[in-house]
């Protein structure tokens, strides 16, 4: 019996079994059928692609060496082709029934994809053999806690997937599956819980996600980019994180949560400028600590936006705010600095941000060292030189160390801009200038909204009841609503009683 006529008799008693599989594929947009020249010729000049001729088959492999599991294509495919045994391969052509391409389009993405396409005849296959090198799972860098949970999501997004689903073990968790970048073809995931979310955040996600015609996309941080209500406001307007138990926690409060295959990290939405100062380790601590660790982070805040531009505003036009005593030592301390206070003071925030970024661009034990001995020399040569005065480097290191004390990355890199431009309004305008400053953030913020809702909630609109999880950390018992931003239609998230 000839090879084509195994197959066929193989094909006639399986006929039962796989009537209708080909329909239950997905209509294709383009419907040229795919042909071996052509794949060919759409893989020309790529000198990492992979072609096996097996003739005594009639049979062809294209793949991408690199992105296979090499045990896996053996298994399935290159070893029924070697054996030379027709039986075996008609065996396998037929497993590969469920897996027949009716697109040429599509059959190329599945190459990309990390699949091999099987040309047999007439017929194309594309078999998922797919295995990328993976990063091991560690701590994130960005989002480090002392207590809790010290895994990280990683590029690999069925790996970060699987994190989710570890802890969230349930079939309300859906996820939507979508593609963005004309080239990159980059698949990216909203996930939500059903009957907790409200579908008006999902359905305006997945358009906003839609309409993004873009050649490349390769970052979740670029993608909430695209996605932002006010795209030139400096402020970050989705929150992102590294911790898959972050993500889990604003999934069951009502949020919708997002993953770019090949970002580490997750985004969530809606969010509110308050979100940004919380971290996991609240939650893992006993409240009381977890609420005095939040109120200082608020403070923090205060101190890193106002504390130089407060410096430069009384001593260039409010001398009679400093205390007497503190006014000799400060006349003192200026006698020898030939700078007004405005260029002063810009001098060393330069100084400190550039060391920031020496900091974190070198290695990590020569960043520190960078960090630690350059703030320290410059400091102090820089003070005996009679550039900066004693006052002005206490002021400029006390922002700075401020601005850590902020969980978020991106939220810090955003207020320390603002400072630079308080302190031109208080080099200008004296306490007057500082005062103008802080009421356009104020007033800017209270025009900023996340997918349709309030950047301000809780606080406009005033929802005190949604406080005792924002400005402090309350006993897990009075946590009995989910946030009145997420507006979900299952409000309840804690029955328990006291």
């Amino acid at each position: 019996m000839t090879f084509s006529q195994v197959l066929r008799t193989m094909m006639i008693k399986d006929s039962g079994k796989n009537s209708g599989q080909e329909e239950q594929l997905p209509p294709e947009q383009d419907i040229r059928p795919p042909t071996l020249a052509h794949t060919l010729e759409e893989f020309q000049d790529c000198s990492d692609i992979t072609h096996l001729t097996f003739p005594n088959h009639q049979t062809d492999l294209i793949y991408f060496d690199q992105m296979t599991d090499k045990d896996k294509l053996s298994r399935h495919i290159l070893k029924p082709l070697l054996s030379g045994n027709d039986e075996e391969v008609a065996k396998m052509l037929q497993h590969l029934q469920p897996f027949r391409m009716t697109s040429s389009k599509s059959l190329i993405l599945e190459i990309l994809s990390g699949g091999v396409a099987v040309f047999n005849g007439q017929d194309a296959y594309a078999f998922n053999v797919y295995s990328p090198e993976n990063r091991a799972i560690s701590q994130s860098e960005t989002e480090t806690v002392i207590t809790g949970p010290h895994d990280a999501f990683t590029e690999q997004v069925s790996t970060s997937l699987a994190m989710i689903r570890s802890r969230l073990k349930s079939s309300h968790l859906k996820v939507l599956r979508l593609s963005v970048g004309e080239i990159t073809k980059t698949d990216v995931y909203l996930l939500y819980v059903k009957d907790i979310v409200n579908m008006r955040f999902v359905e305006e996600a997945k358009k906003r996600i839609s309409e993004i015609e873009v050649d490349a996309m390769l970052d979740t941080n670029m993608l909430i980019q695209y996605m932002d209500d006010s795209k030139y406001s400096i402020f970050p307007q989705f929150l992102t994180s590294e911790r898959p138990d972050a993500i889990v926690s604003k999934l069951v409060s009502g949020r919708v949560a997002g993953i770019v295959d090949g970002s580490p990290s997750a985004f969530t939405l809606p969010t509110s400028f308050f979100e940004f100062f919380s971290s996991s380790d609240d939650y893992y601590q006993r409240w009381i600590l977890g609420s005095a660790i939040r109120l200082l982070r608020f403070i923090a805040f205060v101190i890193t936006i106002s504390f130089t531009a407060m410096y430069v505003s009384v001593t260039t036009f409010h001398y009679e705010m400093i205390p007497e005593n503190l006014l000799l030592t400060l006349t003192e301390s200026r006698s020898r600095v030939p700078f007004p206070p405005l260029y002063e003071a810009l001098l060393m925030e330069i100084t400190i941000e550039l060391l920031r970024e020496a900091g974190a661009r070198l290695p990590t034990k020569i960043g520190q060292t960078i960090g630690i001995v350059g703030g320290i020399v410059i400091g102090q040569a820089a003070v005996q030189a009679g550039l900066t005065s004693n006052i002005l480097i206490i002021a400029v290191a006390s922002s700075a160390i401020a601005s850590f004390v902020i969980p978020s990355y991106v939220m810090s890199a955003s207020i320390r801009l603002i400072r630079f431009g308080l302190i031109l309004l208080a080099g200008f305008l004296g306490n007057l200038g500082l005062v103008f400053g802080i009421a356009a953030i104020v007033i800017h913020l209270s025009g900023l909204t996340s997918m349709g809702s309030s950047y301000l909630n809780p606080v406009a609109p005033f929802e005190p009841k949604d406080w005792k999880d924002i400005f402090i950390r309350a006993p897990f018992k009075s946590l009995r609503e989910r946030p009145t931003q997420s507006d979900s239609p299952n409000k309840v998230r804690n029955k328990t009683k006291e």
